[in-house]
């Protein structure tokens, strides 16, 4: 297994590049089909948010081992606008484009855990955890 992939995020076909990549090492991880789902679903959001507010960037996905079990670790980078209110980007139903608002929200209840580090004017950078075992 590779140790990482790096998927250039420029436009919709690179979302559903980096969404299948997903799913298929979540499955040669051992994910079940619902988790494989939920992973490539958060993948597919953070991805969009990329194409939509940065243009471009990248999505990382490597395995990581602890306790016993795999986990995924997706990382979304862009060098955007970053985000200028975090904690409203983070509302369900906020949106600065008309969209859905499901983003950054529906992603963070997807994973594990997740982090983000944002600057305006420098880009934001995502990073995401699911465990195999998982429940949530």
């Amino acid at each position: 297994m590779p140790p990482e992939e790096r998927i250039a995020i420029t436009g919709d076909g690179d979302i559903v590049t980096a969404r299948s990549r997903a799913r298929e090492l979540a499955d040669a991880l051992g994910f079940s089909r619902t988790h494989q789902t939920v992973i490539a679903a958060a993948v597919s959001e953070i991805a969009r948010n990329i194409v939509v507010y940065a243009n471009t960037g990248e999505i990382v996905l490597r395995a990581q081992q602890g306790d016993g079990r795999w986990g995924l670790v997706v990382v979304a980078t862009d060098e955007g606008p970053g985000i200028a209110d975090l904690e409203q980007a983070l509302s369900d139903g906020f949106s600065t484009t008309g969209s859905l608002g499901v983003g950054l929200p529906g992603a963070r209840r997807l994973m594990d855990s997740r982090e983000i580090d944002t600057e305006v004017g420098r880009g934001t950078t995502v990073t995401m955890l699911k465990w195999a075992d998982s429940r949530g």
